[in-house]
């Protein structure tokens, strides 16, 4: 029976992916910040974590407490909207600290371990704003971006001892709390200069306006995240969702 190890499992793409491979037989070790063994159904292949993956030590102890694992999905991740000059420095690195280095962070505690059995797999969920440039998401697409490079040329390092990468890149999701938090924060903690209102209230309602529009939904990502993990034979960079898909075209 094979294992995967899932970040950010309390919500969204991660809860959502830890149902369905439990479902599919797998083992499942779902990690979050603050484990509720509620959001996901009993079975005697889950194990819950908890897990900050801005934090060393707990990447450490988690990795630890899950044992053999022959697939990780990195989604763990938090979003932001602002204007680059409404965005603090504690901001900045707290957005760099989740959704870049926590990645590569946990990349780092599981090669060993697959390095040694000449196997395994890493899914990296990035986003589809790093395939067209978007106003108010230049650090949250820089974040990204880094994720998306790293991953890409850890492929080449990684393929000849047995291990694959890839990256999943899901659209707008309207389903998920994602979008909702990262304006909720916006609104919280960012200082932006009063010149930049006018251009953030009307970006903001074209973001917010779903006419017309084509969406990521979570069993696109879900899909992806599958393919990725159980087909040696698909490409590096996976677009999930119709919008994702068709920026990728």
């Amino acid at each position: 029976m094979k294992t995967v190890l899932i970040t950010g499992c309390s919500s969204g793409f991660g809860l959502e992916t830890g149902r369905f491979f439990l479902e599919q037989g797998w083992s499942v070790v779902a990690t979050m910040r603050k484990p509720d063994e509620a959001l996901l159904p009993a079975s005697d292949r889950l194990t819950i974590l908890p897990l900050d993956i801005s934090d060393s030590e707990s990447i450490t102890k988690a990795v630890e407490a899950a044992g053999p694992i022959d697939a990780l999905v990195n989604n763990a991740g938090v979003g932001w909207l602002s204007p680059f000059e409404g965005t603090s420095e504690d901001n900045l690195r707290r957005i760099f600290e989740t959704n870049t280095f926590g990645t590569m962070e946990m990349v780092r505690s599981v090669l060993p371990q697959m390095r040694a059995k000449a196997s395994g797999v890493i899914v990296n969920v990035s986003s589809s704003v790093t395939l067209k440039p978007l106003p108010l998401a230049s650090v949250y697409t820089a974040s990204k971006a880094a994720v998306n490079a790293f991953t890409e040329c850890l492929s080449f390092e990684l393929a000849p001892v047995g291990i694959r990468t890839h990256i999943v890149l899901p659209g707008q999701a309207p389903t998920t709390n994602f979008g909702k938090n990262a304006m909720a924060m916006m609104s919280e903690t960012n200082d932006t200069p009063e010149d930049y209102k006018p251009f953030v209230e009307q970006t903001m309602a074209a973001f917010m306006n779903a006419e017309g529009k084509e969406f990521t939904y979570s069993e696109d990502v879900v899909q992806a995240i599958w393919r990725a993990v159980t087909d040696s034979t698909c490409p590096l960079r996976i677009p999930a969702g119709k919008d994702s898909v068709a920026l990728a075209a």
